[in-house]
């Protein structure tokens, strides 16, 4: 099975408002670059987009070495809270609404093709790779201002 290193990272101008994620994939040396943004969303919904979107462009099943500076998506993932909330319809321990359950029911899919490994890592800091996606997620929130 191949290991594939995937960086992530969303960016929101307001909290909703516009947003924009990066992905980079990483693999034997080679590096495709991913974006994409939304005209009116939040930083939760962009960081699991960028997650979302690299574990698309995957052809097959891999181990995947996930870095992202988000807690909301490694705790959600690693401590495995999204698949209690699936498990509860959505509803987290205190009984409240998970909130975006539809992204997070994508992402539960696509975990469950691939053997992932969780690396967080502190955002805007010494990580070029995480610091490469939060440029490219930025700049896909300048083109909905």
């Amino acid at each position: 099975m191949k290991t594939v290193t995937l960086y992530t990272d969303g960016a929101c101008s307001g909290n909703p408002g516009p947003g924009g994620w990066g992905a980079i994939l990483e693999y034997n040396g080679v590096e495709k670059e991913l974006s994409g943004g939304e005209a009116s969303t939040t930083n939760n919904r962009m960081e699991l987009t960028a997650v979302i979107s690299g574990l698309q462009a995957l052809k097959e099943p891999c181990i995947v070495e996930l870095y992202s500076d988000s807690k909301y998506v490694i705790d959600g993932l690693s401590k495995g809270w999204a698949e209690s909330w699936r498990k509860n319809g959505w509803k987290k321990a205190d009984k409240k609404p998970a909130l975006n359950p539809d992204l997070w029911e994508i992402l539960l899919d696509l975990t469950a093709q691939h053997q992932l490994r969780y690396h967080w890592v502190k955002g805007h800091a010494e990580n070029p790779k995480n610091n490469r996606c939060d440029a490219l997620a930025v700049a896909e929130t300048k083109k909905f201002q």
